[in-house]
């Protein structure tokens, strides 16, 4: 026979562990994002600084299938030159042989993946394919596109 304080340990055990149990966050694994579907969409000439250049502009299909939080501000994590409030995930933009043409270090939304560029003085022959990397510094992923062409 179990003793009467026995029986109320027994409860109160029994009661606390529910409740844990009931209070307990359960998390469910992420579910990775896929690679970014880059496709050229066009060039242009423009001006700076009083001197010329093309610029070639990309955008990534499957933009829309990051989450906006992964280019959330991330004063936490070390800055883009000045500034502070770089975004968790940059995005950089290679030719086929790995020599990097830019950077996108302040995104603020995933929408921003269709406003990728870069550029070279006119005249200059661009590479012919190009990708881009998104590296989310949190977690410390890289998403790895595809080559994507550079010519219309």
């Amino acid at each position: 026979m179990i003793s009467t304080d026995r029986k109320k340990a027994l409860i109160l055990s029994a009661a606390l562990l529910s409740m844990a149990l009931a209070t307990q966050v359960v998390s469910f694994p992420q579910r990775p994002l896929p690679n970014p579907v880059l496709y050229f969409v066009g060039s242009e000439p423009y001006k700076t600084g009083g001197k010329d250049w093309m610029r070639y502009k990309f955008m990534v299909g499957n933009y829309d299938a990051y989450p906006n939080e992964i280019f959330a501000p991330a004063p936490d994590l070390p800055p883009c030159g000045n500034n502070t409030k770089s975004s968790r995930t940059w995005v950089e933009v290679y030719d086929q042989g790995g020599k990097r043409l830019n950077g996108f270090c302040a995104f603020t939304k995933a929408a921003s993946l269709n406003e990728i560029w870069f550029s070279l003085e006119p005249g200059v022959v661009p590479p012919s394919w190009v990708y881009i990397e998104l590296n989310d510094r949190k977690t410390n992923t890289k998403y790895k596109s595809n080559l994507a062409d550079t010519t219309e």
